[in-house]
């Protein structure tokens, strides 16, 4: 059944679309935003876990009693990710702005988002794979060493492989984070899910809108968290 829209609250507000779930933003640009809000996430996800986890390999590897110990080298690589920690993300984004513009080719689109989205969870993600690293038992580690391996092949085939399910669960967490982060740049010009939220839900008193969206990220955030544990108990050997 469909429940009219138009009733006038006791402050004045109108829901201006005559019909709850009908409205033109809904049935005009609402598959349009959410692809966008899922391109954004797949593209920040990928390229972020590509560079938090080079990171996260680095600070584990050059740590005192690590396989390329170097304290000036781990010290520089932690004050990086520190300092892209502590950085908002709102902030990000204006400090970024010409340079994701000069990358993306073009202005407030979901891709000249995607960059900001990526730099401020990529040191996020480099935590997460220092703490799955460093959960690795070293009795394997120095097993692997004994047989002569190279350090390489330890970082890879021991570390990373015996880290795999936590890793994929640290993915599944950034991803996650990724989401909300996306529905922010949305308010803010990135498109997508938040910038439909944002004008045609909020600023037009369209709360089937708001209901909609909020109700789609429920559902894509439940999505990635069952891919990320079915993947992980996939990879899980133990």
């Amino acid at each position: 059944m469909i429940l009219e829209a138009s009733v006038h609250l006791a402050n004045g507000t109108l829901l201006a679309d005559g019909t709850w779930f009908q409205s033109p933003a809904i049935q005009q640009n609402l598959l349009a935003a959410t692809g966008e809000t899922l391109a954004m996430v797949a593209v920040s996800t990928l390229v972020a876990a590509i560079i938090g986890l080079l990171l996260g390999m680095a600070l584990v590897a050059t740590q005192h009693g690590g396989l390329y110990e170097d304290s000036a080298v781990h010290w520089l690589l932690s004050a990086i990710v520190n300092i892209g920690r502590a950085i908002p993300f709102i902030i990000v984004v204006f400090l970024l702005i010409d340079f994701s513009r000069w990358i993306a080719g073009t202005g407030h689109t979901w891709q000249q988002f995607a960059v900001p989205l990526t730099l401020s969870a990529a040191p996020y993600f480099a935590r997460l794979v220092e703490s799955n690293l460093m959960g690795v038992d070293q009795g394997k580690v120095e097993a692997v060493l004994m047989m002569g391996a190279s350090r390489q092949r330890v970082l890879w085939g021991v570390l990373v492989r015996e880290a795999l399910p936590a890793l994929i669960q640290s993915i599944t967490i950034l991803a996650v984070t990724i989401v909300g982060y996306s529905a922010m740049a949305g308010a803010v010009g990135g498109g997508g899910l938040g910038a439909m939220a944002q004008t045609a839900g909020y600023y037009n008193r369209n709360y089937d809108v708001l209901t909609i969206v909020v109700v789609l990220l429920v559902a894509i955030v439940m999505l990635i968290q069952w891919l990320g544990d079915m993947l992980s108990r996939l990879v899980d050997h133990r």
